[in-house]
């Protein structure tokens, strides 16, 4: 679980920024905040970022895909680190950007923390919390680093960091080099941090294939109750020959898939999903495809592409929100505009389903970026899980809590509050009267 990330120097984020996600004193929906006993806290299962065009909150979704990036993926030899500073002063240009996280992971809580450039690290950090004090496994500055005195003595330790490239985290290079001492926090960022941009599709939709699958069943059952009018989804069989992939890249799958392995693929622009597997030697390709119910009690069959952009969306979307609902679940999802080709109350509906299944004892987590002011409400959401993203006149993003504004009281309209630029949040739109004036004027 999230329970705080920090940015700074990062695209519109030109000074530092925290998120929480630690619940604050206030007892609405209390029965769904997870607790932590061993820490004497309490954390949101939720969290809902609005905030008007260009406000920053694609910039925070970015940050954390960032960071999950340069832990998991790395940084070839002699490549430049993706960073994207701050690019409205030339100071922030030369300096690094920096970010934080303060992670709960199987109980224990983490703070991993790391400043770059495009061409080094300059600074990193892991700390692990206990309830009643901090260790600094170990503190990157410079070439030298700072061991905790229980992993100094560990030799093997000192040789991964000696060859680890200035481009390169030392997190991500310790597990390259089998090295599992801080092998918990990468594992978080690589299996259990998942992200969801508005123009992705979701990949595992071979849930929709797979018989087998625990959510096959329940994802078949929802989708005729969320109003796509598809009854199911299925699998259709089709030659590999025939799939439309370039000959050179047919050839490499020939090549690359062993047997018993799958892969699965995108087809653009149709946004056709296939999987293909070799079995018994040969590759098998097969289609995602719907169907849907004729009034004689027959099936009719689509392609994917032949689906509103809604439906699609939905279909992408349901696999994130089943495993986020499930009760062992420790998934931290961040959708970004999670509203994008949904209806508001379809919306509304698949928050409802997963806050339903959270419970004190919940490990799970969703964050979500909105325009939609009709998920701003205190029956869905407390005050310390909205939050909201503005540009200042320097044009620097910042981002606030509702529950940090005294008189947001619990039983307050604080959408009425929102759309009045009370809580800032909104765009200052200066067209006024010009597209009536230039109307006129033709």
């Amino acid at each position: 679980m999230i329970l705080s990330f920090s940015i700074e120097n990062w695209m519109s984020f030109r000074d530092s920024v925290s998120f929480s996600m630690v619940a604050s004193r206030e007892r609405q929906h209390g029965d769904r905040v997870p607790k932590v006993p061993k820490y004497q806290t309490r954390i949101l299962p939720v969290a809902a970022i609005y905030g008007g065009n260009a406000s920053g909150k694609t910039n925070f979704f970015k940050a954390l895909s960032f960071v999950k990036g340069l832990v998991v993926r790395g940084t070839g030899p002699d490549s430049l680190i993706p960073v994207e500073p701050y690019r409205l002063d030339s100071d922030s240009l030369e300096k690094p950007s920096r970010f934080k996280l303060e992670l709960l992971i199987d109980e224990i809580i983490y703070e991993f923390s790391f400043a770059v450039t495009r061409k080094a690290v300059t600074h990193e950090k892991l700390v692990q919390i206990t309830s009643t004090s901090e260790k600094v496994l170990y503190d990157r500055q410079g070439d030298e680093p700072n061991f905790d005195s229980s992993l100094d003595k560990e030799q093997f330790l000192h040789f991964a960091f000696k060859g680890t490239r200035d481009n390169q985290l030392f997190l991500t290079n310790s597990v390259s080099q089998k090295v599992d001492k801080f092998r918990p926090v990468y594992d978080w960022f690589k299996d259990t941090l998942e992200l969801i941009a508005p123009d992705s599709r979701f990949e595992p939709f071979e849930h929709f294939l797979d018989e087998g699958h625990p959510l096959y069943s329940t994802m078949n059952e929802m989708l005729p109750q969320l109003d796509t009018g598809i009854s199911h989804l299925g699998g259709e069989e089709i030659p590999f020959e025939n799939i439309p992939l370039p000959e050179s890249f047919k050839s490499k799958l020939q090549e690359d898939v062993k047997e018993g392995m799958t892969i699965r693929f995108l087809a653009s622009p149709t946004n056709e999903r296939f999987i293909i597997t070799r079995k018994a030697g040969e590759l098998v390709a097969k289609k995602l495809v719907t169907f849907h119910s004729r009034s004689d009690g027959t099936e009719a069959k689509f392609d994917i592409r032949q689906e509103s952009d809604g439906s699609q969306r939905v279909i992408d979307l349901l696999p994130a929100f089943l495993e986020v609902s499930a009760t062992s679940s420790k998934k931290v999802y961040v959708i970004d505009e999670v509203d994008r080709s949904l209806h508001s109350l379809l919306t509304r509906q698949l928050i409802e389903a997963y806050l339903a299944n959270c419970s004190t004892e919940s490990r799970a987590q969703l964050l979500i970026t909105t325009h939609d002011v009709l998920l701003m409400d205190q029956g869905l959401f407390r005050r310390d899980e909205m939050w909201v993203a503005e540009r200042n006149r320097e044009g620097c993003s910042e981002l606030l809590s509702f529950s940090d504004y005294k008189d947001v009281r619990y039983d307050k309209d604080i959408r009425k509050s929102y759309l009045q630029g009370r809580l800032g949040g909104i765009p200052r739109i200066l067209l006024s009267n010009a597209l009536t004036n230039r109307r006129e004027d033709d």
